[in-house]
């Protein structure tokens, strides 16, 4: 269990975002004050004063949360309406379910089983499923259920069809700790969760086998990783987040790649547990990150 559990009890995070508007703050604190609840936190942003877009996250706090939930739920719908706005209430105590997807490199899936037991991440893990069974071993010593899903050839559908089996239902969200494989927009479209991925941020520079090699070659000076929801767009999707790390003509391809790790490491951790905490908003195809 995260350690964020009791932390979060009767905790509720609110999103709303449309057409930005006078009175939308005073509506949503209104709203909250008449529940009894206390603002934690309250973070916005507009894109434009004048007809522009409006994002809001609000952090509240109402003893019993789960018994006046259905009643605050009622409660938005009508205030909101009337602007015009979206919005959804999550209960922060209750963590997302994630599942990770994963190959051979496993770098970023060991940096988030190791996070989540510290019990820095406000998720559970239900699975990680992998093409390959290198880190079977070391993904059930967290006590995480490790299924095995081969995928090779062109046609992924039979594996992709096995993936959704065991997903459909059972997750909020999907990771790709370093899945070396392409996701079919029919299995994106079913799947119907928000999906983060991770990679080297020498794309498109460098694309294809070897993309540290080539670095070296090119003679970089900064290589770094980006972190994104995957559309049916490959590697456009909206990104969450994204560093940086200087390197030197001294360092190696392995150099390179070791560095690379690690920083592949922490952007893909961050945007995991922002996305955890409700920080993210996607808007088009870029987010809004509180």
């Amino acid at each position: 269990m995260s350690l964020h559990t009791d932390a979060l009890r009767d905790h509720a995070c609110l999103i709303v975002h449309g057409p930005d508007q006078p009175g939308l703050v005073a509506a949503v604190t209104a709203l909250i004050t008449r529940h009894r609840a206390n603002i934690v936190s309250l973070d916005q942003y507009s894109d434009n004063p004048e007809g522009g877009a409006f994002f809001q996250r609000v952090v509240f706090h109402r003893t019993d949360l789960a018994a006046a939930v259905d009643e605050i739920e009622d409660d938005l719908a009508r205030t909101l309406e009337p602007y015009g706005m979206q919005w959804r209430l999550t209960d922060q105590s209750v963590p997302k379910r994630m599942a990770i997807l994963s190959s051979t490199s496993d770098h970023c899936l060991l940096e988030l089983l190791w996070r989540h037991r510290r019990g820095e991440l406000n998720v559970s893990i239900p699975m990680v499923v992998s093409n390959h069974t290198v880190s079977a071993e070391d993904v059930r010593s967290f006590g995480i259920p490790f299924f095995h899903v081969p995928s090779s050839g062109a046609d992924k559908s039979v594996a992709e069809a096995e993936i959704l089996k065991l997903l459909t239902g059972n997750v909020d969200f999907v990771v790709l700790a370093r899945y070396m494989q392409i996701l079919s927009d029919d299995f994106l479209e079913k799947l119907g969760v928000p999906v983060i991925n991770i990679h080297h941020s020498f794309l498109p520079a460098f694309v294809g086998a070897g993309p540290y090699k080539k670095a070296k070659e090119r003679g970089v000076k900064l290589i770094g990783a980006t972190s994104h929801y995957v559309t049916k767009d490959l590697d456009e999707g909206p990104i969450i987040e994204q560093d940086v790390t200087r390197v030197d003509h001294s360092m190696t391809a392995s150099d390179l790649q070791s560095r690379g790790a690690y920083v592949e490491r922490a952007v893909l951790s961050r945007a995991v547990q922002w996305h955890a905490e409700d920080r993210v908003i996607r808007h088009g195809n870029h987010t809004i990150v509180f």
